[in-house]
């Protein structure tokens, strides 16, 4: 009976002492409201990834292609930066992404030639990574979003002086 009496005042007190209101230990990561002063990224894309938009060290690099690639300075504004955060918001940019389809019948289509994106965000001293291939015939929702995503970045870009001044690309991929 001691034995009874002792083992129900344990379990009553470590019941009682746990906390049943705690949510799990789940991390979300969000995109605070005003853009931190550290934002940037840095984007490469296309064939081999030859093409580059890095606003940590205010670059553009663009592929060439029979003529190699060409870097030079570009810095964006900071209404460009304010613009380009809000699209990251809207996308949900630091969130986990579905960039592979599901198979059909088993299996996936893939395509060539085809782009390639590597994303690197950082958001509050936090490093985002994402990378996309175009090498799927269907892309997912999510990768289309970061396709759009870097079009529109690139669209200012390509709007910007100093890119325009660059030498046109030579040749294709087959």
């Amino acid at each position: 009976m001691k034995k009874f009496l002792l083992l129900m005042v344990l379990v009553i007190g470590i019941v009682g002492c746990s906390d049943t209101n705690e949510e799990p230990n789940v991390t979300t990561t969000s995109m605070p409201e005003k853009m931190p002063d550290d934002f940037g990224f840095a984007v490469q894309f296309g064939f081999d990834k030859k093409n580059e938009i890095n606003t940590f060290e205010d670059t553009v690099t663009k592929d060439l292609i029979e003529n190699g690639t060409i870097t030079t300075s570009i810095t964006l504004t900071e209404k460009e930066m304010q613009q380009i955060y809000e699209k990251m918001k809207d996308v949900h940019i630091v969130e986990e992404k579905k960039l592979i389809p599901e198979p059909v019948d088993g299996e996936i289509c893939y395509q060539q030639p085809h782009e390639e994106d590597e994303w690197n965000i950082r958001v509050n001293g936090e490093t985002i990574h994402h990378s996309v291939s175009g090498a799927y015939c269907d892309l997912t929702a999510d990768a289309s979003e970061l396709f759009e995503l870097r079009n529109y970045i690139f669209d200012i870009v390509k709007r910007k002086d100093t890119y325009k001044d660059l030498p046109e690309a030579v040749g294709g991929y087959d």
